[in-house]
């Protein structure tokens, strides 16, 4: 009686075990909402985005102002009545009418102009820059959550085995052919998987949350499963994303006309200290006598010019000197960005790779071996159960590195102004 409830005990557990060599978590459901329309619905809604380009168009309408001529004056008057009556038959009774007209020395608006061009395409680049940074950030979102769904996935399968590994237990213990430290670790496996479903499903509402805030949507939208394709085989050298990133980045670009903007500046500056003129053009209609015309010509004088224009100059040329700091600050740390970003990515690609090609197939054999060790009695139960766990780990390692492979693409993508060409 003993040796056949042993022998049924055996049979419950292989077949409930049988499935552990192939079993890799559920199959993939169809995607709900691709890259690119997450990308594009975030171009054309996201409220930054938006800001970014009126304040760019706000910046080029202003280059005609600067550039235009103070406004002219004009002016009636009635001269020279007398206070007897308020006739007209004296000779220097006259109905005037005056025209003035300021004129800036020569260059004074043409530099002014100029700094206000530069700084209009600085701010269109800005724009184009802000863009590539929301598009960059809108897919590091994109795969984090592509991710937690695969990673949510994986965790579902092996928290339906290990419940099968407890059901399998219980029966065990039932016919006496099994232990209650058995049971126990069983039921601690599954509440522990289902800690960690609760913890990701939580954060993906989270993530979810953000990425509807960057597509313009309200928070509480639903956002179906994303798309995660593998790491690519490679991708250009540091060297070359940087060549690309000095000739394409908008920031870069838009510093480079912030200094240009800032020469302008102290050109402008420079002028400052030559007096503006003061043109004027009177006619005179005299009732009783002939009419006079009367024309004028004066200037303003840079009498405080040590105190006005001279620390006007020296201003604009330290604001030269601090964007060109900036410039090269920008240079730099752009450089920078990109061997972080590249060495994230070659490291997440490598590590990828080695887990889908050698890591996870081992893991799996373990798991194998286990089994056909179990089926003898030369291992214990919870052995299945932890090498069933270290293939959840590390598929959800790889998952995770193709991840972060993608949000690292997008990063250098944003940083060199364009897509990426790969490699082979």
């Amino acid at each position: 009686m003993k040796a056949s409830r042993r022998s049924r005990g055996w049979v419950l557990a292989v077949t409930a075990l049988g499935s552990v060599a192939t079993a890799t978590g559920a199959q993939e459901r169809p995607t709900t909402l691709s890259l690119d329309d997450v990308v594009q619905e975030a171009r054309q809604a996201n409220p930054m985005l938006r800001a970014a380009r009126l304040h760019a168009d706000a910046a080029a309408s202003r280059v005609s102002q600067v550039g235009a001529l103070p406004d002219p004056g004009v002016s009636f008057s009635l001269r020279n009545r007398p206070l007897d009556g308020f006739g007209t038959a004296e000779r220097m009774t006259m109905n005037s009418f005056q025209l003035r007209q300021t004129l800036p020395w020569p260059g004074k608006l043409g530099f002014a102009e100029d700094r206000q061009a530069h700084l209009a395409v600085a701010a269109q680049l800005n724009a184009v820059e802000s863009e590539a940074a929301l598009v960059s950030r809108v897919k590091a979102i994109y795969f984090e959550i592509a991710y937690m769904d695969r990673a949510l996935e994986i965790m579902r399968g092996t928290q339906d085995l290990l419940r099968e590994f407890l059901d399998v237990s219980n029966t065990l213990y039932a016919v006496g052919t099994g232990l209650q430290v058995d049971v126990l670790q069983a039921q601690v496996a599954v509440a522990g998987m289902m800690e960690d479903i609760t913890v990701v499903g939580q954060q993906r509402i989270a993530m979810a949350a953000r990425l509807n805030a960057l597509r313009g949507r309200d928070a509480r939208v639903l956002v179906g499963e994303l798309e995660l394709g593998a790491p690519d085989e490679g991708l250009p050298t540091v060297d070359e994303l940087v060549v690309l990133a000095e000739e394409a980045r908008p920031a870069l670009q838009a510093a480079k006309e912030i200094v240009r903007a800032a020469e302008s500046g102290v050109d402008a500056a420079r002028r400052a200290f030559y007096p503006d003129f003061n043109l004027s053009a009177e006619y005179s209609q005299r009732p009783e006598f002939t009419d006079m015309v009367s024309l004028s010509l004066g200037f303003s004088i840079p009498l405080w010019a040590g105190s006005r224009q001279g620390p006007a100059r020296e201003e604009a040329i330290a604001v030269q000197a601090m964007q060109e700091a900036v410039y090269r600050d920008l240079v730099n740390e752009t450089f920078a960005r990109i061997a972080e970003a590249h060495a994230e990515a070659e490291r997440a690609r490598r590590l990828s790779t080695l887990y889908a090609t050698s890591i996870v197939p081992q893991a799996r054999a373990a798991v194998e071996s286990s089994l056909s060790a179990y089926r003898v009695g030369e291992v214990d139960f919870m052995t299945l159960v932890q090498n069933e766990l270290t293939v959840n780990r590390y598929e959800i390692e790889t998952v995770r590195l193709a991840a972060s492979y993608q949000a690292a693409v997008a990063s250098l993508e944003a940083l060199v102004g364009g897509p990426l060409e790969q490699t082979p």
